[in-house]
């Protein structure tokens, strides 16, 4: 089985009777906490017009992490890069980078991260993103690139500055682009499980090798809710099934607390939905979490895990995570 690395994504979720204020906080805990446990590196993710979602200023964010952070890598997973201009873009990363060199990752998507209303507000096109999007990345290599110095437009920061970008998607489009283009690939699972091994397998049988990125680079995110047993894992991700759950069903609200019985909140076949699609989800005690890592790696041997984790509690959710990289390190070591 393939060693792989372990990774953070961070929502910034704003909980019931808390504040967005404390919601940041919370991020910049947690991310010195999984820095000294190992973590390879600390994305968030661009969201709009959600209650319970405070990542929407994710360039911002990036910065605010990093700067409390001394190590671990800091980036977008990702940025929405129909919703921005590339120069844009360009001119961020290349100021985080410039700040905290050697550190920042640039992980693009196309959806808009929000609803159609919002989206319209972003300046969106729809007509025309599946031809924008592949342009942008483009533009943002050549942006970053030290051979645009003579260019009539120019990202300063950002020229010269060597920020990796990633290619997020959820279905296979986006594995042929990243194949194409040769570049780091990540995938969606912890909310859009059905097409991963097909993007996989595109991804890897097509992979065009470039100058940064001599190999395929798979990185696949899940969802992690780990405690001390199986029992207390299955109370604390019913905060992450009620927020899918008010996704079905429109609602916009905080994160909610957890409760003891989901069977009294949604119906059989909400409930046979949700787990369909958060069916990449490791959850349980260390033991169950490692079994299921395990059962993971072996059919689709990832370079890089990344953990979603939609608990309630601070602590919990921090308790989760060292969980989790104890698991990993069992198996890495094996």
């Amino acid at each position: 089985m393939k060693n792989f690395e372990l990774s953070v994504l961070d929502l910034a979720p704003v909980k019931q009777g808390s504040t967005i204020q404390q919601a940041l906080h919370e991020s910049m805990d947690l991310a010195q906490f999984v820095e000294n446990l190992g973590y390879t590196r600390y994305w968030l993710a661009e969201h709009h017009n959600f209650e319970g979602i405070a990542s929407s200023a994710t360039s911002v964010l990036i910065g605010y992490i990093a700067s409390g952070t001394q190590k671990i890598r800091v980036g977008s997973g990702g940025v929405m890069l129909p919703n921005h201009s590339s120069l844009v873009i360009a001119e961020q990363f290349g100021t985080l980078e410039t700040l905290y060199p050697g550190r920042i990752d640039l992980g693009v998507g196309r959806a808009p991260g929000t609803d159609g209303y919002t989206a319209k507000a972003l300046g969106r096109n729809p007509m025309t993103i599946n031809e924008q999007f592949p342009r942008q990345i483009v533009e943002l290599q050549r942006y970053f690139s030290s051979k645009n110095s003579d260019a009539l437009v120019r990202a300063i920061p950002g020229e010269g500055c060597d920020i990796p970008i990633y290619i997020l998607g959820s279905s296979t489009d986006s594995a042929w682009l990243a194949a194409d283009l040769g570049l780091p690939y990540a995938f969606a699972a912890h909310f859009a499980p059905e097409m991963m091994e097909s993007a996989f397998k595109i991804y890897h049988e097509h992979y065009q090798p470039s100058e940064k990125f001599p190999n395929p680079y798979t990185i696949a995110c899940v969802n992690g809710m780990a405690a001390d047993t199986d029992e207390e894992a299955e109370r604390i991700s019913s905060t992450l099934y009620i927020t899918f759950l008010n996704l079905i069903r429109n609602v916009r609200e905080p994160y909610s607390p957890p409760v003891d019985d989901m069977d009294a909140i949604w119906n059989p076949a909400e409930k046979a939905h949700l787990l369909q699609k958060l069916k990449y989800s490791f959850k349980g005690s260390k033991g169950s979490v490692q079994q299921q890592m395990t059962d993971f790696q072996e059919r689709f041997q990832v370079d890089e895990l990344m953990v979603a984790s939609h608990i309630f509690d601070h602590e919990a959710r921090k308790k989760s995570y060292e969980i989790i990289r104890e698991a990993a390190d069992a198996l890495n070591q094996k």
